[in-house]
């Protein structure tokens, strides 16, 4: 996905990378580098900055959108909405998956202060609420979205359904 949206900025285009918040979150380390918290399958990037000031070239929490730095990370719902690229990329995080023909909220794979809460957010208001995160991010990209699911029986689901509805060849 990451090399797919990098070949879209080469041509000119801009793209960004957005997460369900399903990995801790940690702030940058004392020598300006970020914790490259979002971690599947051997690859690795940091969350977007949290704050205000741009640290270690990468830029402040408000600019990760706009910023060609931006890049480099991997955005939240929360810095994503409200802005549109031209190519999204995706990652489902463990928080919803697909099981037995329907998706499943996972309340304790997601790591949201605010949906952890079970005494302010109930299963229900969860469900909708994740169901929110996730449409959010894949309504950013005005041109494309790539979509990568952590969870290799979602991924299993997806590549299927982008089999079923890929158009045909025209003869």
């Amino acid at each position: 996905m990451e090399a797919y949206l990098r070949a879209r900025l080469d041509d000119g285009y801009s793209a960004r990378m957005a997460a369900g918040y399903c990995w801790p979150w940690s702030d940058p380390r004392p020598d300006g580098t970020l914790v490259p918290d979002v971690q599947i399958d051997g690859w690795s990037r940091p969350w977007n900055l949290k704050g205000d000031r741009s640290i270690g070239g990468a830029p402040a929490a408000a600019l990760w959108a706009t910023d060609p730095a931006g890049f480099g990370q991997v955005g939240c719902v929360y810095t994503a909405q409200g802005f549109e690229y031209d190519y999204a990329g995706v990652v489902l995080g463990p928080d919803l998956v697909w099981r037995e023909g329907r998706w499943l909220p996972v309340r304790r794979a997601n790591m949201d202060p605010d949906f952890r809460n079970t005494t302010k957010v109930g299963e229900k208001d969860f469900d909708r609420l994740i169901r929110n995160v996730y449409k959010v991010l894949l309504t950013r990209g005005m041109r494309g979205v790539a979509l990568y699911s952590a969870d290799a029986p979602t991924r299993d689901h997806l590549r299927e359904l982008a089999r079923v509805s890929a158009p045909s060849r025209p003869e």
